[in-house]
């Protein structure tokens, strides 16, 4: 009986140890506010992904120069339209963020207003990922520089 009781404890601190491993999913930051500040700043972006809902929508954007001000101030310009608007960085829950929110209200760059997670950067290429808090879905959007 003892024996029993013991393999029931050792099998359940095991199943306990697995099931509590780490995921790549709550990995710690790969970059911080300030390193993705001083990278958009540089130059300009064009979207080489935008994937929404598993659906890719990288043509949206097709044409479009992103350009993000020192200031905070957002453009993306095509040659004959531009849409502005506002872009900013932090941290929220241990993950740096880089909050997009453009004027239009309706059409792809709506689509693209949101609070991005970072989950790559180099000086050439940014990486995002924005979680739904509606009904989980996942979007991901990639900026290359022009």
């Amino acid at each position: 009986m003892k024996k029993l009781k013991l393999i029931s404890i050792l099998s359940l601190l095991l199943f306990t140890s697995i099931s509590c491993s780490d995921d790549d999913d709550t990995s710690t930051e790969v970059s911080n506010p300030t390193e993705i500040t001083s990278t958009v700043t540089d130059g300009q972006w064009i979207v080489t992904l935008f994937k929404e809902n598993d659906v890719v929508q990288t043509s949206n954007y097709s044409g479009y120069s992103f350009t993000f001000g020192a200031d905070g101030s957002l453009s993306a310009t095509n040659g004959s339209t531009t849409q502005s608007g506002d872009w900013s960085t932090y941290t929220d829950s241990g993950y740096t963020k880089l909050d997009m929110m453009f004027t239009a209200l309706d059409g792809p760059f709506e689509e693209i207003s949101e609070d991005w997670r970072v989950i790559s950067r180099t000086t050439t290429k940014i990486e995002l990922k924005h979680v739904s808090g509606g009904d989980g879905s996942i979007d991901y959007l990639t900026f290359e520089k022009d």
